[in-house]
């Protein structure tokens, strides 16, 4: 897939050289002739360079294949494309429905303004392909433009606009400060800035600016509103460390560069004697704890935005939104809202990733779900896991929705392996692998992947998930009093999950007090799970034989009814 994006924008470039023109009038001696990569139609411009599609001057969200694909056909809009070609263009090659397909020429034609009724951009030619059939005018480079406005007076300050806003949250981590007064430690701080980028940098929905380019600040008093201007980000991370014999303490903080405010903040002690140990920990716990930091900012960021300016990446912080509130109505709202994101670009996979996350909620909390939604649900996973194999968040929620919908253990496993290897400082990835490896009758590997989930992010707001997931895997482990710890833990921060009651049942059952059990139990009479016979029949869909023998064993011991 990377190789047919690859192709798309080298043709891009090769239409910039193909472009190449020299204006009818004379200019100015020495001036190179006018490259244009910037192509308008209608209300619409495209920028083959900077990969932008913009609509009266506002730039539009579209997912890669959807750029990919207007793209190629508006280079080749003197002739019919066929299917066969956009498929070997944009998919690679690959098997892909031809419901896709029509999904992904919908949201070309609704990014720029057209439909399928009038096609006054885009035509369908019947039984042969699609022909881009709009007017199309080049526009001069954004160089040339900065050229023209000094020609008629403008003052050179105005020449240097600031680039534009990604459309996902951008950061840029600036030089630490060596408070020490030892010039030895600079070597250190500018270590520990390293690291975090390289870090921050798996992060698939994170802009993360290079590091030459937030190092031009280095040893400079700066504003923050001004940095983040230039850099185009919404966010910077500062810091410093300070040196005291042998210790060192060093300090970080995240800031709102549109606010100037502080959204986050930490100290790391540590002594010289491990500094490089000292300097991966920082690394590690910024990255995962900028990730649930960072998507709560956005989150707030789009929930303020008015809905007549949502995009994808809009409508999905607010369906994450949406799902945390403590019921189902939320999921229901979080689902509408997926749906809008994936009309509105069926390659946007984190949206149809998080259907398959909603349905698994759903069906934990005790909702029953229609053998057509658990299809959907899984559909999309799998889809999801074959297009967008880079993506820690996509592939760890698809993994855990395999699983839990359809049993599928092995390709979850695999997937969050994969989302683990990708971002080994998402807590979020680490605690459904450890769900998942729980399901699959994997006690060790559940254990490690929990207790790294909890170290990078004790703090989360899925916490109670980490913790039961710990307890769950200790309990298959059989060590049920270390295991019933962590479980405690978990319900005292949502007391009224499910699944943590009937691991706490289950234990309480192993460690033979029943009579305790007995008032847990009675927790349970809302659950469609509350039997013995209920939970062997919900348990078989997603759980391995062995998990369900160990689980099974344990409410039966603790006195729950048979039928």
């Amino acid at each position: 897939m990377l190789r047919a994006r690859k192709k798309v924008f080298a043709q891009l470039l090769n239409l910039r050289w193909n472009f190449v023109e020299f204006s009818s009038k004379p200019g100015p001696a020495g001036r190179n002739p006018r490259l244009i990569v910037r192509l308008s139609f209608g209300d619409c411009v495209l920028d083959a360079e900077r990969r932008e599609l913009s609509r009266d001057g506002t730039l539009v969200h579209t997912g890669p294949r959807v750029f990919d694909l207007l793209a190629h056909l508006v280079m080749t809009r003197e002739r019919v494309v066929t299917k066969d070609e956009l498929l070997r263009i944009v998919w690679g090659g690959r098997l892909v429905s031809d419901s896709t397909l029509t999904s992904h020429i919908h949201a070309v034609r609704k990014v720029i303004g057209d439909n399928g009724d009038q096609q006054k951009l885009i035509r369908t030619v019947s039984r042969k392909g699609f022909r881009f059939v709009g007017e199309v005018k080049d526009e001069p480079p954004r160089s040339e433009l900065a050229a023209r406005r000094a020609d008629i007076g403008h003052p050179e300050a105005e020449l240097s606009s600031a680039p534009m806003l990604p459309d996902k949250p951008s950061i840029a981590v600036l030089p630490f400060k060596n408070l020490s007064g030892d010039p030895d430690q600079e070597y250190f701080a500018d270590g520990i800035v390293e690291e975090i980028t390289t870090a921050i940098a798996r992060l698939p929905w994170l802009f993360v600016i290079a590091r030459d380019s937030s190092f031009t600040y280095k040893g400079k008093d700066t504003d923050v509103r001004e940095v983040a201007r230039v850099l185009g980000v919404r966010y910077l991370l500062e810091g410093s460390v300070r040196k005291a014999g042998n210790s060192l303490r060093i300090t970080a903080q995240l800031i709102d560069a549109s606010t100037g405010a502080h959204i986050w903040a930490e100290h790391f002690d540590g002594t010289l004697d491990d500094i490089f140990a000292l300097q991966d920990q920082v690394a590690d716990s910024v990255a995962g704890a900028l990730e649930p930091t960072l998507r709560l900012a956005e989150i707030g960021r789009a929930s303020r935005k008015a809905a007549a300016n949502l995009d994808a990446y809009d409508l999905y912080l607010r369906a994450l939104a949406e799902s945390r509130k403590p019921n189902l109505e939320g999921s229901r709202a979080a689902l509408s809202l997926c749906r809008q994101a994936v009309a509105m670009d069926p390659s946007y996979a984190p949206a149809s990733s998080f259907i398959g996350a909603i349905r698994s909620y759903q069906w934990l909390a005790g909702a029953a779900l229609t053998d057509d939604e658990i299809t959907e649900a899984a559909n999309l996973a799998r889809h999801a896991i074959e297009t967008e194999n880079n993506d820690s968040d996509v592939l760890s929620r698809s993994g855990h929705a395999l699983a839990l919908l359809t049993g599928e253990h092995a390709v979850a496993v695999s997937a969050l392996e994969r989302a683990t290897t990708l971002n080994p400082n998402s807590a979020r990835a680490w605690g459904l692998s450890a769900v998942v490896n729980c399901y699959a009758y994997r006690p060790e590997a559940a254990i490690a992947a929990a207790q790294r989930a909890i170290r990078l992010s004790p703090l989360d707001p899925l916490g109670y998930q980490f913790k039961l997931a710990l307890g769950y895997g200790l309990m298959l482990a059989g060590s049920y009093a270390e295991a019933l710890e962590w479980v405690d833990q978990s319900l005292h921060d949502r007391s009224t999950f499910y699944p943590t009651v009937r691991v706490k049942i289950a234990l309480l059952g192993y460690l033979g007090r029943r009579e305790e059990a007995a008032r847990w139990i009675s927790m349970l009479k809302e659950d469609p799970a509350r039997t013995i016979a209920s939970f062997t029949a919900f348990g078989t869909r997603f759980l391995s034989p062995r998990t369900l023998v160990v689980v099974v064993e344990g409410l039966r011991r603790a006195g729950v009814a048979e039928k």
